[in-house]
């Protein structure tokens, strides 16, 4: 069965000319300080995403008071034309440039029900806490404010689609963030090419969440919301369908996604060697820092001391999409049974550091006091594919990717 929904939506979006200073990075990306700090900036989208920030220092940043401040920000750049409506319903291409890579997607939106059917598939469970944030903040703003990131396994056409628009279209948006990250939108207007674009894009059989795994599963509450409030409801409205882009799989790169852990649990340095050694074979770094460079290696900073451990045959399988993970190898044979952590999730003694920091991030944190860090080979698209056809979860900080995308730039009304 192939999807049939991601849809052309009216996109609200930044005034022309207003584009960099309404942009800003996702809520979840970024501290208090520095959200306070983008805040500076009266028309800064910061205001909607983390409207904490207009609010005394010691409010709680799940009050009420936070949702409504949201909603009063939003309409406030709605009234004062710094967002403005499109006419009529719009894809955008979204393209992005991060040093030497580019990476192309389409903005649209998916249907709740393909989500809830599972033709967006999953790869990562979700915390409660955050859903439940995310679900106020949709709901009591009455958009989706944020992007979820998809993803599709490539093909021809959309490959040659999205190539010939970037080429074609006149450019609509373009930012370019703290990160030197280059964003560009381009609105699909034309009903040609709407059409074009929504018959390509029903022939892909399944998408997948890269990203926004949130963001995707308060969208579907929201919706479960709305509709028992609806008795009208037909399933056509607005709030049947959640904000995204998707890219074909082959554009995105995944980066590493690095560990680092407090302290030895309780045995020597000796021991906790002994014990590694057990399951991995264990050398001195090539290098130092030293950075994987294929699966079922890793790099290990002991105390300032890089070491080189690869994974041993037959203390993982090969054929499970999440047991021959590495971030799942690490875990099972060394975080777990030497280390004594049991759930990544919730131990304040691990800490887990995105590939973009560089490995001098994980020695800075060997030089204020952690024991050791672990630098990781980073999980492929085509594993996390297969983890999510497999109906699988991967373990918890198994991908970043980058580049981030931009928020403010485009936003869904549910109404």
């Amino acid at each position: 069965m192939a999807l049939s929904d991601f849809r052309p939506f009216r996109a609200v979006r930044p005034v022309a000319g207003l584009e960099q200073k309404v942009n800003c990075p996702p809520y979840d990306v970024i501290s208090f300080e520095e959200a306070r700090e983008m805040g500076r900036n009266p028309e800064s989208f910061i205001h909607v995403i983390r409207s904490e920030i207009d609010l005394p220092e010691e409010t709680d940043h799940y009050d009420e008071s936070v949702y409504l401040k949201a909603k009063e920000n939003f309409e406030k750049l709605l009234s004062e034309s710094v967002l403005v409506q499109e006419e009529k319903p719009v894809y955008y291409i979204y393209w992005q440039k991060m040093k030497d890579h580019v990476q192309v997607g389409i903005v649209g939106c998916a249907s709740v029900d393909e989500y809830q059917q599972e033709r967006i598939k999953k790869h990562e469970l979700t915390r409660q806490d955050k859903e439940d944030d995310r679900i106020k903040h949709i709901y009591t703003v009455g958009a989706n404010t944020g992007l979820v990131f998809l993803t599709f396994r490539s093909t021809e056409k959309l490959e040659e689609i999205l190539s010939r628009y970037v080429k074609e279209l006149e450019l609509s948006m373009r930012v370019v963030d703290e990160n030197d990250v280059e964003h560009r939108l381009y609105a699909v207007k034309d009903d040609k090419r709407v059409e074009e674009l929504r018959q390509s894009l029903g022939e892909i059989k399944n998408m997948y969440i890269a990203d926004g795994h949130h963001r995707a599963a308060s969208s579907s509450r929201v919706r479960e919301l709305m509709k028992a409030k609806n008795p009208d409801h037909t399933g056509e409205e607005e709030y049947n369908y959640f904000m995204a882009v998707a890219f074909p799989h082959s554009h995105l790169r995944i980066m590493d996604y690095n560990r680092v852990v407090k302290d030895l649990g309780g045995i020597t340095q000796d021991e906790f060697i002994d014990r590694v050694g057990a399951v991995f074979d264990i050398s001195h770094a090539p290098e130092s820092p030293y950075k994987p460079v294929k699966r079922h290696e890793f790099g290990m900073c002991l105390f300032g001391k890089w070491y080189l451990l690869t994974a041993r045959s037959g203390t993982f399988d090969e054929n499970d999409p999440v047991g021959s993970l590495d971030v799942d190898i690490l875990q099972r044979n060394l975080l777990g049974p030497v280390l004594g952590i049991d759930n990544p999730r919730k131990d304040p003694r691990i800490d887990f550091v995105g590939g973009i920091r560089g490995l001098k991030a994980l020695e800075n944190r060997i030089t204020n006091g952690w024991a050791v860090a672990f630098s990781m080979f980073p999980t492929s698209m085509e594993e996390l594919l297969a983890v999510a056809d497999s109906g699988k979860i991967m373990p918890p900080k198994s991908t970043w990717f980058e580049p981030k995308l931009r928020s403010g730039l485009v936003v869904h009304l549910l109404k």
